[in-house]
């Protein structure tokens, strides 16, 4: 986007220079040939035509409006995904009522206790959310729920916490590319396929991470460095495992020439990771064994990183024996068309796709789920910091090519890729009437649900949950006897955590031999109450 500025390089805070080609992310780009003056954001090339005050104002101000209405607007479609999903019994007790009833312990100023989960593992009705995934950075939804007390308010922040990856985004692209591209780019993060999975499916605390990813980039790339550090220390609050991501900037940062940071950033996940997951996780009452699926590799982190060394290639092999790990790996790609391959920012990605690919559960290699969520905003860095790396490559080996039209290009076509997978992931229902209205069973459960008192513990099918969460203690209906005084079974098709229909109905009956009443029975459904209650 070369024509787009009249004036020469210069060279500034937050700008890429040729001075400093290979810095992550501050790459020498088309339409990237000024200083960032946007208070410490990022600037854009004069245009001649412009009037001398809007020449004078910052980019950021320029253009907030729009990136703003994008902003809006993918902020308002991930929410009536989750909203409809929610009011037509799609939403799940697992996860959506794991969190909500968390962050309603943190804005209860009590513990953030989950009794589903502590019941479905057998540790009780007091067991932490925190001793499961640690995962702190839930309290700062807590104030959200003195507005509104329920799962609606958490689908509401992860809708807005996934949009507000796209002003980073935007400037991002804007300082390495150029204007149209970054307006681009941002409409593909926004219409992207693991942003739409991770909306699809409930709450998940990966909600945090697209924009602290971003920020944490784009914050550096400006030199920012501060910011960019309190948004790296801002992950390691997400989860016992973004210390792995954190682990990944640093190797970005280390090869590409910043080598005190890279060693420092690095050694901060390690360590991070180390301790949660060797003492605090216990220390609260979890059990670190919970989420170690590299049984086949190793009993622990010292075994597994032995045999990965001795035997390379094998682990290599790991990552691509499965026909849902190369489905991940080409859809993760194939979106920027793979020129994130060309950047080193691809490094902080690495790690937690490693960790997926590498592990023996199948649910982690899929594109399904919120798993892609995770690394969504650093492979679109890295796409758009590879491209301006590929042109670099073209001018050099063949002088007579001109390649500034290669961002535009580039751009364009990620927008296009992005549109033509819309219709296979989660987004892709909101063309469809069916999709907003309730069918017969989920007319049933509405009604099953109006007759659970408010303020008891419930039994609930996996997704019931969420509709009773918010005036009701919920835990999962399973095969094991709890005793609760009121249970919402399903026995029409298999639900979590049972096999088949066939074992829910006799889970039922049992229930029903322990003297509950059935109180309603319509589409599989059945409310049973607890004689006495």
């Amino acid at each position: 986007m070369g024509s787009e500025t009249s004036t020469p390089p210069v060279k500034g805070d937050g700008a890429g220079s040729a001075s400093d080609p290979d810095g992550p992310g501050v790459p020498e780009g088309a339409g990237a040939e000024t200083a960032d003056h946007d208070g410490g954001s990022g600037g854009e090339a004069v245009s001649g035509s412009g009037t001398m005050a809007e020449q004078a104002r910052p980019a950021w101000l320029r253009h907030r409006y729009r990136v703003g209405l994008i902003t809006a607007l993918a902020a308002v479609v991930y929410e009536l995904l989750g909203m409809v999903r929610l009011h037509t019994f799609r939403a799940t007790t697992f996860d959506l009522v794991i969190f909500d009833q968390a962050v309603r312990g943190y804005a209860r100023f009590s513990a953030p206790v989950s009794p589903v989960l502590g019941m479905f593992t057998g540790r009780g009705m007091d067991y932490l959310q925190l001793s499961d995934h640690f995962s702190p950075i839930l309290a700062v939804l807590a104030p959200l729920y003195w507005l509104r007390d329920g799962p609606e308010t958490l689908i509401l922040a992860q809708a807005v916490l996934f949009a507000l990856a796209i002003p980073f985004l935007w400037l991002f692209t804007r300082r390495s590319l150029g204007i149209g591209p970054a307006y681009l780019v941002a409409i593909a993060y926004a219409l992207s396929w693991p942003v739409a999975e991770a909306a699809d499916f409930d709450f998940h605390e990966v909600a945090f991470v697209p924009v602290l990813t971003a920020a944490m980039i784009e914050r550096y790339q400006a030199r920012r460095f501060l910011t960019s550090f309190l948004c790296m220390f801002a992950l390691l609050l997400v989860k016992e495992d973004m210390g792995l991501t954190v682990i990944g900037f640093g190797a970005c940062l280390l090869v590409t020439g910043r080598r005190f940071d890279g060693v420092c950033v690095a050694a901060i996940g390690a360590a991070w990771t180390g301790l949660v997951r060797g003492a605090l996780i216990p220390m609260l009452g979890g059990d670190t064994g919970d989420f170690w699926a590299y049984g086949h590799l190793g009993q622990d982190v010292g075994e597994l990183a032995v045999n990965v060394v001795t035997h390379p290639l094998r682990t290599l092999a790991l990552l691509v024996d499965d026909a849902g790990k190369v489905d991940t790996l080409v859809l993760l790609g194939w979106p920027v068309l793979f020129a994130c391959l060309f950047s080193p920012l691809t490094l902080i990605a690495v790690p937690h796709v490693l960790e997926r690919l590498l592990s023996d559960r199948p649910s982690w290699w899929v594109p399904d789920y919120q798993y892609n969520a995770f690394v969504v905003a650093i492979l679109i860095c890295a796409g758009v910091d590879g491209i301006v790396r590929l042109g670099r490559i073209v001018r050099r080996r063949w002088p007579g090519i001109d390649g500034r039209a290669l961002p535009a290009h580039w751009a364009v076509c990620v927008v296009v890729v992005a549109l033509t997978l819309v219709p296979r992931f989660g987004l892709g229902q909101l063309v469809h009437a069916d999709f907003y209205r309730r069918d017969a069973r989920a007319v049933a459960a509405a009604e099953a649900s109006a007759l659970v008192p408010s303020g008891v513990v419930v039994e609930a099918a996996n997704e019931i949950g969420p509709a009773l969460t918010g005036r009701a203690t919920v835990v999962v209906w399973g095969p094991e006897a709890r005793m609760a005084p009121w249970v919402v079974a399903d026995v029409a098709r298999p639900v979590f955590p049972f096999n088949s229909p066939d074992a829910q109905r006799a889970r039922v009956d049992e229930l029903l031999q322990q003297g509950y009443q059935a109180v309603f029975d319509r589409e599989g459904y059945m409310v049973l109450r607890r004689t006495g209650q």
